[in-house]
């Protein structure tokens, strides 16, 4: 379509211009060309002075510091992010700590988005889709390393932590933090 309209203004242009009519083409093709160039060796230049803005620059790079605490203190502190599995007599509800204590992502069987897919907002099939969400959640909230300890040991052996557990790591967060990085 372009090029027979095209064909057309030429060949229009072509019958004025036999009639005398001064009208003239200098070119018949449309393309634009740069009359300078732009120099580009500025963009190299590095700063000498570099401020990183992430906060969790280190923390990714395993060199940020972890907070101890005192040894009498149970459950530990010292983790950048851990991950908590909380199950009531109705809900279950799971949840990422900073060591801060601030709640960075949580899902439970309580939001309306979860519970209409379930049978029971309780058991082994709600943590199993719990751990689904949540992994989804972590990895989209840049969160690839997490600690996970059951806060009562006992508890760990519950079928319903362990498919929790199973479906974190088949959702691709790794339930174990690396190790801090000395300098």
């Amino acid at each position: 379509m372009a090029l027979s309209g095209r064909r057309s203004l030429l060949l229009a242009a072509g019958r004025l211009q036999a009639r005398g009519a001064g009208l003239c083409f200098a070119s018949t093709t449309t393309s634009l060309k740069t009359e300078t160039e732009v120099d580009t060796s500025e963009n190299e230049v590095v700063a000498p002075d570099f401020t990183n803005r992430n906060p969790r620059n280190l923390e990714q790079l395993a060199l940020a510091r972890k907070e101890r605490g005192w040894k009498t203190t149970w459950p530990k502190r010292e983790f950048w992010h851990r991950l908590r599995l909380e199950r009531t007599q109705h809900y279950v509800e799971a949840f990422v700590e900073c060591c801060n204590g601030d709640v960075v992502v949580s899902a439970s069987t309580r939001e309306w988005a979860i519970k209409r897919h379930l049978y029971s907002p309780k058991g082994v099939t709600a943590c199993k889709n719990l751990g689904r969400v949540m992994a989804q959640r972590c990895l989209e909230a840049g969160i690839n390393f997490v600690n996970f300890k059951a806060v009562i040991p006992w508890e760990y052996r519950c079928d319903s932590i362990q498919e929790f557990e199973k479906a974190m790591e088949e959702g691709g967060v790794v339930l174990r933090e690396p190790r801090r990085i000395y300098q």
